[in-house]
């Protein structure tokens, strides 16, 4: 199940994703994956996705939400 649909707004899953980065800040594809429950493969998947979209950027080795994927979950 992908994090973005062809539409390029974030899936249930993605959803869940950004809401884990924004609720916990800068963090590791570990961490999102321990607090939503996704698999970890799936996770790491799915931030390529939304770092292609614009919606997740990539700070050192960790990930952050950006303003766009602030804007689609709000």
């Amino acid at each position: 199940m992908p994090c973005i649909n062809p539409e390029g707004k974030p899936t249930e899953t993605g959803k869940k994703v950004l809401q884990a980065l924004r609720d916990n800040g800068l963090c590791s594809a570990e961490k999102v994956a321990e607090t939503t429950g996704v698999a970890l493969f799936r996770v790491r998947s799915g931030l390529r996705d939304m770092i292609e979209a614009e919606l997740v950027e990539m700070v050192e080795d960790k990930y952050n939400i950006t303003e766009k994927g602030i804007k689609l979950i709000e």
